[in-house]
């Protein structure tokens, strides 16, 4: 037997049906692959950017390619693969999980979703999953991008009861309400490969560096001090060598 949990239209939260299935009987991998390297390194790279930007909360939960259930109907169809990226606000950011489990969050869905198109799954991501995300999840913000394509970057926002296509900066990036954050494009090398990436800016419009970024950043300037001390030794006329 199922119990629904009933909401009202002030708070826009959907009906969630409560399955009798344990947890150990939901299936948490579709054994279907990301489309390419680089839509793995793309999801990748938001998870890893997102930690870095919010840090050092802990009331969050970031992941990606990880199943979202919310509805008997969904489990019985096995129908629906979750998200590419996505970001639980207000949660226990520290507790495992296999998978997205709404009933077992407390109701709550994700605020933030971003799918990595291909020419395979545009359609979907644009119709389907949008409708879902819209209707049922009610998500605060939706976006699309195609890692191959980097003028592909569309978002929208649920303002009353729909989406609300968002408009870009002179940058062509968009603004991320819920996570005070700006999402666009950067050129450069990940892993190896070079490509226009989707990532994070805080609201300065200043790149959210990942931890090695960081890293290498920080020996960069300890190198360029360095070099500056070794120059003004020279103009005394001492060999830095020689110190």
């Amino acid at each position: 037997m199922t119990q629904p949990i009933t909401s009202t239209t002030t708070t826009h939260e959907p009906d969630v049906w409560l399955p009798t299935l344990p947890p150990t009987d939901l299936v948490f991998d579709d054994g279907v692959p990301l489309e390419s390297n680089r839509h793995r390194l793309a999801m990748n790279l938001l998870i890893e950017s997102v930690y870095a930007a919010l840090s050092p909360r802990k009331n969050f939960y970031a992941s990606g390619n990880m199943f979202i259930y919310y509805s008997l109907q969904q489990i019985k169809n096995r129908d629906f693969r979750g998200p590419d990226f996505f970001v639980a606000l207000n949660v226990d950011g520290a507790r495992e999980r296999q998978g997205w489990v709404v009933w077992e969050e407390g109701g709550k869905y994700p605020d933030v979703i971003v799918e990595l198109m291909s020419p395979s799954t545009a359609n979907v991501d644009l119709t389907e999953k949008k409708n879902i995300y819209e209707q049922i999840f009610n998500i605060k913000q939706y976006f699309v991008y195609n890692p191959a394509d980097p003028t592909s970057l569309q978002g929208w926002e649920l303002q009353g009861n729909g989406f609300v296509a968002l408009q870009p900066n002179d940058k062509g990036w968009l603004w991320c309400e819920a996570l005070g954050l700006w999402l666009g494009t950067w050129h450069g090398s990940i892993v190896q490969e070079t490509t226009d990436w989707l990532r994070f800016y805080f609201p300065n419009e200043q790149l959210v560096l990942l931890p090695r970024e960081r890293e290498y950043e920080r020996a960069e300037k300890a190198h360029e001090e360095v070099e500056k001390l070794r120059a003004k030794l020279r103009e005394l006329g001492v060999d830095p060598d020689a110190v």
